[in-house]
């Protein structure tokens, strides 16, 4: 870290209890300007409750925090006025028009009334929001919705954007807007924090990611680095003879020190490798050799999914977005 470019979030020591449970219990965390930084973990990991902090919603028991190079708890209007937030607190006035909306922000913001105008008519272009902008924002679908959110985080060019879990309910064609949008806010020079529980998603757009779980960081580093922990390479057969599955069983099990995983249902296959292209071929001779057949064989990276399993033994799956302390 150089005294030129300061973290442009940082966090230290951050934590949180909400009666008798531990929300954060403390988080650090850092990404410098321009960059996208993933915040994983599983629903209730402490993902929001860290991002309330960081957006001054919510005081930390303990910690300290700035956006910005502005301290969160001592000043707070610093931070806001550097800020845009999207997510599961989405500030949309339902009586107002999408234009009106983007219009009111931008005034808040301190834009002179034709700036506000301008950027309102950018933004509703940029989001596919055109025919829709005279509406009363109340009678959007959740999609449409989701993307005037982030239209609205958008509006005063903040230098810090934080994206809590701005993808969770689209239909893949906005996530697709959402991810192009964030890559044109980093390529303009935007700090990104992003909550997501789509690992693709961390893995697609974040240049570094921390891991939260049960309100502590329990893993950080670049999306490649996380992969790299979880070791060596997947290889995936299917034995579609149930016969002979226990036999397969025993050739795999018999590679090293991880343990195969099969699906029942479709005679599939999984076991780590640290020896990828060898172990495949010493693997399907024994099989053959013991006379039993393989269809499809896969050696695949590890995936995140596979890192964020190893790291909180919970598998990334996508749950509804809810309340996430």
């Amino acid at each position: 870290m150089t005294a030129h470019h300061p973290p442009a979030i940082r966090a230290e020591g951050l934590t949180k209890t909400f009666g008798d449970r531990q929300a954060l219990a403390g988080v650090d965390l850092e990404a410098p300007p321009g960059t996208v930084l993933g915040v994983l973990g599983p629903n209730g990991a402490g993902k929001t409750t860290t991002v309330r902090v960081l957006s001054t919603l919510l005081r930390p028991d303990s910690g300290r925090a700035w956006v910005a190079g502005h301290d969160v708890l001592r000043d707070p209007e610093g931070v806001r006025a550097c800020l845009g937030l999207s997510g599961q607190y989405a500030a949309v006035d339902e009586k107002l028009t999408g234009r009106e909306n983007l219009y009111l922000v931008g005034r808040l913001y301190g834009m002179g009334r034709r700036e506000a105008r301008r950027r309102a008519a950018e933004l509703l272009g940029r989001f596919r929001l055109e025919e829709a902008a005279d509406r009363a924002s109340g009678t959007f679908s959740g999609g449409m919705r989701r993307r005037l959110d982030l239209a609205g985080a958008l509006v005063a060019r903040p230098a810090v954007v934080v994206l809590d879990e701005p993808t969770t309910g689209l239909d893949p064609r906005g996530r697709a807007d959402t991810w192009a949008s964030i890559g044109e806010l980093v390529a303009a020079g935007t700090t990104v924090l992003l909550t997501t529980q789509y690992l693709e998603e961390a893995d697609q757009l974040a240049h570094s990611v921390v891991v939260i779980d049960r309100g502590r960081v329990v893993a950080r580093g670049t999306p490649a680095e996380l992969k790299a922990r979880v070791g060596g390479e997947r290889l995936a057969l299917t034995v579609a003879d149930p016969t002979v599955r226990a036999g397969a069983y025993a050739v795999l099990d018999g590679l090293g020190p991880h343990t195969p995983d099969l699906d029942r249902h479709t005679g599939r296959f999984t076991v780590t490798t640290d020896h990828g292209a060898e172990t495949l071929e010493y693997t399907l001779g024994c099989l053959r050799r013991a006379g039993i057949a393989v269809q499809d064989v896969e050696l695949a990276p590890p995936t995140l999914d596979d890192a964020f399993l190893a790291l909180t033994g919970q598998p990334g799956t996508v749950r509804p977005a809810g309340e996430d302390h």
